[in-house]
């Protein structure tokens, strides 16, 4: 799918032609206005026929896909789309680099103004050069290649069909065919039977592909639909039309009776609809929509069937946003199986005519493993019992088979229908979602993903388009929602107030995307184990999942990287960052948390493009000067590392919006009391961009400049002393968009006096003593509360209590009372409550309901645990 390319292209141009570089260019080489001028013409026509070309990719039938000369031209468009975006890097080092340094430092140095005309020549030859080869290739495809028309299809009418010859097929499986389905099959006829409901009902079963949603359906249909008055099944699909659908349901409302409503091959919708209406309006009747993929398609078919006489519809998705139109008292998501169905489902496939279903003895281990890697999904166990029952029966052959699984999922014909239930789900998204998707599939099996170190991740890569006044961030978490939404992530961990936190990609789904990656060169994926030392030369993305020994030789030879995210923790790196700051100066992307790095070389400065800078738990002490050139950087990440200051160009970083620079001092249980944030000693307020900053130690002048931070979502302050505490007040109330707050004090003496909060603070971290009136300044909307070695005299839960909103309470020393009191009418939302080194603690008094469950409650070493009454 080369459309996610040529997507990045078009971006990447538009940042070229936007008003910052436009700008910068004209000030820059205002002597050479006319080369300038024709030179962004160039780059305009080139974005207008990449986007032409995008449009068209998007639209292209999908069974073009097996057109080998519509193949070698994609390959070849994709290859001058890359060389395209390498030009527009070194077009935009060219404007920002000369602009920040100035006419003045070339001239000091000997250089010569024609030298800057030479260098915008060469980069306008290289211009005229692409839209010439972009012109030939639309030549050569109009010569060459024959597309197939997909028509008002789109481009899946060919899966598509496929998918509902597999609908079709599902609906014929008997009762005895479905395994692990009772519960949710009882619910359904529960539903369907409710005759306490005197209205018409919609029930909606949502869940991935292949989970099993039609045959489901059709099992529950085939049993109730001679319970009512008339019956009706029909497949939606991404592809429908009312007018189809409205004639099939007329067809099948109208089978086996003597009244028909005549021709209908001519009529329009209003026609038809009038039809369906006339004949339901007094029957109970039973439809199921399946594969329904739009809300625009529950809204229009629901409103037009409800009658209530008792009726039901049932809808099939695996769209979050269809499902979410339905009551969640009536919406059904399916699961993945458990192992144990999962293993029944998978022998009853496989050995079929064999006593009981049982597998032998000597294929058992394998056959436990080939379950586990189906992770659940029924089509997928089905597709590769079916496979396995027609191979030999040895340990040989079920090596094999699992060996080479993910080659067999996307090649072998018999798992096609696994390829085209899920290939259907990648074609729908739109194109910056498939970046995203096809990015989560580098990271290994059962990777968990954080949100916001993915959302860095792709906003460093490119994926994020703005839109309106969110910020990137916004923007990424509204993708991730999407891609739950549509069952290609799995969301696994909310955090305690319902916000999305963790995340997975099926396995399944991550065999395909991983084949996409490959045809698209979008990345490669790096295992020793598996990749026999070796590497595909034209990714632009590495992630090293595993290597024992040096990967130098194997990167070098890796053409036009612009990404590395190591994985493997115990990787040989010292010569790692040299070598990619050797290689490869348009690098966007350095995730090397967690190796032993100590030393980051000058040449750093040089990876202009660089917008991701990952150095979390590393050795590094110091950081080189150079990387105040670094001025594309968006994230900056030194937390737990050694590092002890950070050089004074860190603010002219315009453009940082996460940094994170936190020393750990030594090992302790608690981190936060082993660390210390490190200094900004000047020019603080150039950050103006900042949106996380962890962590800075409080000091005159950081101080001053904190309220200039006013995008600044999280915030932790080190060695915060009295003096301090009304300038960080004051610089508090105005960050609006503060939504996570962790202030430290100076010393066990300090007392915290905070008399004033942002006012939509969510997260607030207290260390430090405090007294009666700290609580005064919180706001209501707080969800999480975390105070450590608060010296606490009083019960402090009276004055907690009226954060109504808290989910989270956390008390670490925070209290040197004997007694704490919890009333039924307190913490009305409170899920977790941690206690922690109360010392002198003896009573817990509890009203029962205040809160559902207690993750830890470390009583005092000298007592037995605390009486609760």
């Amino acid at each position: 799918m080369a459309e996610v390319v040529i997507l990045s292209v078009v971006i990447k141009i538009g940042v070229a032609l936007g008003k910052e570089a436009v700008k910068q260019a004209s000030l820059q080489f205002q002597q050479f206005i006319t080369q300038l001028t024709e030179l962004q013409g160039r780059m305009g026509r080139i974005r207008r026929e990449l986007r032409l070309m995008h449009g068209f990719l998007c639209g292209v039938d999908v069974r073009n896909r097996r057109n080998q000369t519509y193949e070698i031209w994609v390959q070849e468009l994709r290859i001058l789309a890359h060389e395209i975006e390498d030009i527009m890097d070194e077009y935009l080092y060219f404007v920002g680099h000369k602009h920040d340094i100035g006419w003045g430092t070339y001239l000091k140095k000997g250089c010569k103004q024609p030298n800057v005309l030479i260098s915008l020549n060469s980069i306008a030859s290289m211009v005229m050069e692409a839209e010439a080869n972009l012109e030939h290739l639309f030549q050569a495809k109009s010569r060459w290649v024959s597309v197939v028309d997909g028509g008002n299809s789109g481009n899946s009418s060919d899966i598509v069909e496929r998918s509902q010859h597999l609908a079709t097929a599902s609906r014929s499986l008997g009762e005895e065919d479905l395994v692990g389905v009772d519960e949710d099959r009882e619910q359904l006829e529960k539903w369907l039977r409710g005759l306490h409901l005197d209205c018409s009902v919609v029930i909606v079963l949502h869940g991935m592909g292949g989970l099993g949603k039609t045959a489901l359906a059709a099992n529950v249909y085939m049993k109730e639909r001679e319970k009512f008055d008339c019956h009706a099944w029909v497949f939606v699909s991404q592809t429908y039309s009312t007018k189809d659908v409205l004639k099939r349901l007329i067809t099948e409302l109208y089978k086996e009776r003597e009244d028909t409503p005549g021709d209908i091959t001519n009529l329009e919708n209003d026609g038809l609809q009038n039809i369906l209406i006339t004949f339901i309006a007094d029957k109970k009747y039973l439809i199921i929509l399946d594969d329904v993929w739009t809300p625009k398609a529950f809204d229009e078919f629901s409103r037009l069937i409800r009658n209530g006489k008792n009726s039901r519809l049932i809808i099939t998705t695996r769209e979050g946003d269809v499902a979410a139109r339905a009551t969640p008292d009536r919406m059904l998501t399916l699961k993945d199986l458990p192992e144990d169905k999962a293993w029944d489902l998978f022998c009853k496939t496989t050995f079929a005519s064999y006593a009981d279903h049982e597998c032998p003895k000597d294929l058992k281990p394998l056959s436990k493993e080939i379950v586990l890697r189906c992770k659940g999904l029924p089509l997928a166990i089905v597709s590769v019992g079916s496979l396995l029952r027609v191979r030999e029966k040895t340990v040989e052959e079920w090596r094999r088979i699992n060996d080479q699984l993910g080659w067999e999922l996307i090649n072998n014909p018999m798992l096609g229908d696994v390829r085209n239930v899920l290939y259907l789900s990648y074609i729908y998204l739109p194109t910056q979602l498939k970046s995203c998707f096809l990015y989560c599939s580098l990271f290994p099996e059962g990777y968990l993903f954080g949100r916001n170190m993915l959302a860095q991740l792709w906003t460093a890569e490119g994926f994020i388009e703005e839109r309106g006044a969110s910020t990137f961030e916004q923007v990424a978490e509204g993708y991730m929602k999407e891609l739950v939404q549509r069952n290609m992530l799995q969301l696994v961990q909310r955090n305690s107030f319902g916000r999305m936190k963790m995340f997975r990609m099926h396995d399944i789904l991550r065999e395909l995307a991983i084949d996409l990656c490959r045809n698209d060169v979008f990345g490669v994926t790096y295992e020793e184990d598996k990749c026999a030392g070796s590497l595909e030369k034209d990714g632009r993305r590495l992630v090293v999942h595993k290597l024992k020994k040096t990967i130098e030789q194997s990167i070098s030879s890796v053409h036009q990287l612009r990404s590395i995210t190591v994985l493997d923790k115990s990787m040989p790196s010292l010569t790692l960052l040299p070598l990619l700051c050797e290689m490869s100066t348009y690098m966007t992307v350095l995730e090397l948390s967690g190796l032993p790095i100590v030393n980051i070389p000058y040449a750093i400065g040089d990876l202009f493009n660089l917008r991701h800078l990952g150095l979390r738990r590393s050795k590094v002490k110091m950081l080189p000067k150079s990387v105040e050139k670094l001025s594309n950087l968006l994230t900056l990440d030194l937390s737990r590392s050694d590092i002890e200051e950070l050089p004074g160009g860190i603010v002219k970083l315009k453009k940082l919006r996460h940094l994170f620079a936190q020393k750990l001092n030594f090992l302790n249980g608690r981190f936060l009391l082993s660390s210390s944030g490190v200094s900004i000693r000047r020019g603080l307020g150039n950050l103006s961009n900042l949106q996380t900053l962890q962590s800075l130690e409080a000091q005159d002048e950081s101080v001053r400049k904190l309220r200039e931070l006013r995008q600044l979502r999280s915030l932790r302050l080190f060695n915060v002393k009295r003096i301090y505490h009304e300038p960080i007040c004051q610089s508090l109330v105005e960050m609006h968009f503060l939504s996570k707050l962790h202030v430290i004090a100076s010393g066990g003496n300090e007392v915290l006096l905070l008399n004033a909060l942002p006012p939509n603070l969510q997260k607030l971290n207290l260390t430090g003593q405090l007294d009666k009136e700290s609580f005064q300044a919180i706001g209501r909307n707080l969800y999480s509360l975390r105070l450590s070695l608060s010296q606490l005299i009083e019960d402090p839960l009276p004055s907690i209590s009226l954060l109504s909103n808290l989910t989270e309470l956390f008390l670490d020393g925070a209290y040197n009372g004997g007694k704490l009191v919890f009333l039924a009418e307190w913490f009305p939302n409170l899920k977790t409550l941690q206690l922690r080194d109360l010392h002198n603690l003896k009573q817990l008094g509890r009203c029962y309901g205040v809160f559902r469950k207690i993750i830890a409650c470390q009583p005092p070493q000298h007592h037995r645990n605390p009486a609760w009454h």
